[in-house]
């Protein structure tokens, strides 16, 4: 599939590293204000970037739908020439019609 879905697997990498270096600051020989001071520190990169992603998956979505709805609007105006074209040539071709008496 060329156009995958990326945003579920970089949610999930940023969620390990976020565990990850939770775990490895808890374990880290610092005093128990430090660690704090630094969970809270990570915690917030982690939030900015969740916050920051969410608003580039919002933008592409909306990007997407603008383009729906643009070819959307394309195909219905296409489909309307088409009929008027239709309707044009049948009632401006000529009358044939079996008259039998």
């Amino acid at each position: 599939m060329a156009d995958e879905d990326y945003g579920g697997k970089i949610l999930w990498f940023v969620a390990g590293a976020a565990i990850g270096a939770s775990v490895a600051l808890l374990y880290a020989p610092a005093s128990g204000e430090e660690v704090r001071r630094r969970i809270a520190e990570k915690t917030e990169a982690g939030r900015n970037v969740l916050a920051e992603q969410g608003q580039n998956w919002y933008d592409r979505g909306r990007e997407m739908y603008e383009r729906g709805r643009k070819l959307a609007d394309e195909a219905a105006e296409m489909f309307e020439r088409g009929r008027r074209l239709v309707e044009g040539v049948a009632g401006s071709g000529p009358q044939q019609g079996n008259q039998q008496t």
